[in-house]
C-alpha cells in the first residue's frame, strides 16, 4: 500500500507541474482518485489499483477534481483547454457538436450548451451524479467531455418526450474501450498494426530515452519543465526529442509500409494511438518511470515549490 501511495504522490506532483495554479491538496487529490478507481472498477472487470494508476491521466484527473472542488483556476484551465488537431477551444468544439445536433436552430444550440455546462457540477436528477463526477480518469478529459455532450443529447433526442425525427444508430459516439480487440474494419486493422509497431519501437529504447518520452508524452510536461527536472539545458532536451521523433517516424513508417500502408501522413495515427500505447507499455508505466527517476537521483519539486 505504501508503494501505491508513493505512486499517487508522484502522479499528484507531476500533474501540479503542469497545472500549478490549481489549489488542491494531495489528500483531496487522493480522495478523488480513489473515487475514480471505484468508478473504473465498476466498468472494467478485475481492474486492480496498480493497473489503474498506471493508466491514469493524472493531469486530466487533477483538472476534473479541481473543477469539482470549484477551484477557480481549474475552471480557467478547462475553459482554455484545446480539443483535437484543429486546436479548438473546448467551448468551440461543443458549439460545433450542438450545430450538428440542432442544425439552423441557434436557440436550441445555445440551450444545449447551457444545459450541459449547468450539469457539470449539478446532478440532472435525484440519485444521479454530476457529469464531471462520472469521469474515471482513464481517458483524456476534453475528448471525454465532447463525447459525453454528444451522447447525452442524442439520448435525449431519442427519448419518447422529444418530438424529433429518429436518429441513425451511428450518430452515437462509441467509447474506445467498447471497441473489440480485433476490429475487422480497415481502421481496426491499422490500429493493431500501429500498436504492434509502436510497442516494438519502445522495446528498442534505452532507459534515458524512455524517461524523456514518459515525462514529455505520458505526463505532458513542457520541454522547459523536463529540462528543469533533469537538470539539463532546454536546448539539449529539444534536440533529443527531435532526434527521438525522427527515429520513431522512420521506424513506424517502415513497419507500416511493410504491412501495406499507402497513406502519406502518419501523424493521425501517432496523435490518436501513441498515448494509449505508452499507457499500456510496462516500460512506460508510472512505477517504471518513478524508478528511473529515483535511480538517477532526481526528485520531484516539493509542494511548496510548485504552488
Amino acid at each position: 500500500m505504501a508503494g501505491l501511495a508513493s505512486r499517487m504522490d508522484l502522479l499528484y506532483h507531476l500533474a501540479r507541474l503542469q497545472l500549478p495554479r490549481i489549489e488542491l491538496s494531495r489528500e483531496r487529490f487522493r480522495e478523488h482518485v480513489e473515487r475514480m478507481f471505484r468508478l473504473a472498477a465498476g466498468k472494467i472487470a478485475d481492474l486492480d489499483k496498480e493497473e489503474f494508476l498506471s493508466r491514469l491521466y493524472a493531469v486530466d484527473s487533477l483538472l476534473a477534481s479541481g473543477c469539482l472542488e470549484r477551484d477557480e483556476a481549474a475552471w480557467t484551465y478547462l475553459f482554455a483547454a484545446r480539443a483535437g488537431r484543429a486546436d479548438q477551444l473546448l467551448l468551440d468544439a461543443l458549439r460545433k457538436r450542438a450545430a450538428r445536433l440542432f442544425p439552423r436552430d441557434l436557440e436550441r444550440q445555445e440551450n444545449a450548451l447551457a444545459d450541459f455546462w449547468s450539469h457539470l457540477l449539478v446532478p440532472e436528477s435525484a440519485g444521479s451524479l454530476p457529469i464531471l463526477a462520472r469521469y474515471d480518469g482513464l481517458r483524456p478529459l476534453v475528448p471525454w467531455l465532447i463525447r459525453t455532450f454528444h451522447n447525452w443529447h442524442i439520448s435525449r433526442l431519442r427519448s419518447p418526450e422529444e418530438r424529433v425525427e429518429h436518429l441513425p444508430d451511428d450518430e452515437l459516439l462509441t467509447w474506445p474501450s467498447q471497441s473489440p480487440d480485433r476490429d475487422p474494419t480497415p481502421h481496426g486493422y491499422w490500429h493493431e498494426v500501429f500498436r504492434e509497431a509502436a510497442l516494438s519501437w519502445l522495446a528498442t529504447l534505452p532507459e534515458e530515452e524512455l524517461l524523456l518520452l514518459g515525462l514529455r508524452w505520458r505526463y505532458r510536461l513542457s520541454q522547459r519543465q523536463v529540462a528543469q527536472l533533469l537538470a539539463v539545458h532546454e536546448g539539449t532536451i529539444s534536440r533529443r526529442l527531435s532526434q527521438l521523433r525522427d527515429r520513431c517516424l522512420d521506424f513506424l513508417s517502415r513497419r507500416l509500409e511493410d504491412a501495406g500502408w499507402t497513406g502519406e501522413d502518419l501523424t493521425p495515427f501517432i496523435e490518436h494511438e501513441m498515448s494509449q500505447v505508452l499507457l499500456d507499455s510496462p516500460r512506460c508505466s508510472a512505477k517504471a518511470l518513478a524508478q528511473l527517476l529515483a535511480a538517477r537521483g532526481f526528485a520531484l519539486p516539493q509542494e511548496s515549490a510548485i504552488s
